[in-house]
């Protein structure tokens, strides 16, 4: 790979990604695309960007496509990230919810699920209120999506290195959930395994995924352009059940669908129902 990505080259790439899956890079971030690319371009034996951003143009290269848009959306997660979302899920969302539905169906959708910690954090706080509360929210379906086909490998193995458990996972938790494998990783118990169904779901397309009680649409808008985000929103919207919840990341809030949305202050945080 050459040391240099001209501005040509840059803005070319920066108009593929954002068309392709919605993320928009800044006006300086060519270091990290020559860093998430550089496997690739070797790989390919390719000499630059603008030679891997003709050949996945030709017809027969989606492959290609897909390993580079793979490679340019994976990012690190963490076991119950920022904690507040799980807290108020933990003390509002699931007493609420297990009141009102006398059935026990719950349905929560973690979009942007990466490797899984998100959607495995959550059946965790859901089985252990369970085991509190004997009988409630028997029948629960967690959904968790992402656009990238590796991570989603990954997920559905619920096989982690120690490295993984050790960033944002109790040793309790450890040992209540998870049980050492074969090759030297942990593997999370069946009963929280069987909770989620992964599916791969690029935001921008059409969602087919059912109507949700609850949202997790964490750290992921932030990549997005205004006009993206807000048109995610209004369909993440759709797929709510009346009176459902969304729960947005740490850093992102919503601005213009006060008439979609209503805020709700938890104390601390904020998640937000549906109008």
């Amino acid at each position: 790979m050459k040391a240099d990505i001209t501005q040509q080259e840059y803005e070319a790439f920066k108009t593929f990604l954002q068309d392709a899956c919605g993320i928009l890079l800044g006006d300086n971030k060519q270091y990290l695309v020559k860093s998430r690319l550089r496997r690739i371009l070797e790989e390919q034996k390719m000499a630059g960007i603008g030679e891997l951003l003709a050949s996945i143009q030709r017809p027969g290269r989606s492959n290609l496509r897909e390993v580079v848009i793979d490679a340019m959306t994976t990012n690190e997660t963490l076991w119950f990230r920022d904690n507040h979302p799980f807290r108020i899920l933990n003390e509002k969302l699931l007493p609420e919810f297990a009141e009102s539905n006398p059935s026990g169906s719950l349905k929560i959708w973690s979009s942007a699920c990466s490797t899984g910690q998100e959607p495995y954090s959550v059946a965790m706080i859901i089985e252990e209120f369970r085991q509190l509360r004997p009988g409630r929210l028997r029948d629960v379906k967690i959904t968790a999506t992402d656009i990238s086909k590796s991570v989603l490998e990954v997920a559905r193995r619920g096989e982690y290195e120690m490295i993984a458990i050790g960033r944002g996972l109790s040793p309790e938790r450890q040992k209540a959930f998870f049980s050492p494998s074969l090759n030297g990783g942990w593997q999370i118990q069946p009963q929280i395994k069987r909770m989620v169904d992964f599916r791969e779901l690029n935001l921008l397309e059409r969602y087919m995924l059912g109507k949700f009680d609850i949202v997790f649409c964490r750290n992921v808008l932030i990549y997005f352009s205004a006009e993206l985000k807000k048109d995610i929103l209004t369909r993440i919207h759709g797929t709510l059940n009346p009176g459902g919840y969304l729960i947005l990341g740490s850093s992102e809030s919503l601005n213009g669908l006060s008439d979609l949305y209503e805020m709700v202050q938890c104390h601390p945080g904020i998640i937000y129902r549906k109008k």
